[in-house]
């Protein structure tokens, strides 16, 4: 009996894992098109905030996750700045299926990377002569869940006579 295999745990041929190894700059960009005339306005800042996120996987089996935000900031109906930020990242990623892998991209990932890009983004801002920025934090997955809404067909009511 001692000679008796014993069966594998369950699940432990199905092993997930998720392990950042890197994160970096992508790309910068900052625009400040109406100064030095900006500088000399009274600051009522308007900000608009976009996030965008792409994927793809490397030669070697890694996943690169981007997330990119683009700050575009305007004082008296004038573009004060732009800024945009393209923070990535290289994760091992084992074990998921194709739909919990665009579920970690967005919300795992997007999580780990945004306050690498924040801070990248209010260097930048300082850097331009303007006052700090400070992003709020976001829910990453409410933005997943209203996305995947949005993209689910809508079941049609047909009418049966």
């Amino acid at each position: 009996m001692a000679d008796e295999q014993q069966p594998a745990p369950q699940g432990e041929a199905e092993k997930r894992t998720i392990q950042p190894v890197k994160y970096y700059l992508k790309d910068v960009s900052f625009e400040t098109p109406n100064s030095p005339a900006v500088f000399l306005k009274e600051w009522i800042p308007n900000l608009e905030l976009d996030i965008g996120n792409s994927n793809a996987l490397t030669n070697d089996g890694h996943h690169e996750v981007t997330l990119t935000l683009t700050v575009t900031v305007k004082t008296g109906g004038e573009t004060a700045y732009l800024a945009e930020v393209h923070q990535a990242g290289l994760f091992a990623i084992t074990g998921f299926d194709d739909e919990r892998l665009e579920r970690l991209y967005s919300i795992y990932c997007n999580r780990s990377l945004y306050p690498y890009a924040c801070s990248a983004l209010s260097d930048l801002v300082s850097k331009g002569g303007f006052p700090q920025l400070l992003l709020s934090p976001i829910n990453w997955l409410q933005i997943y869940e209203q996305r995947i809404a949005k993209e689910e067909p809508e079941t049609p009511v047909t009418e049966e006579s």
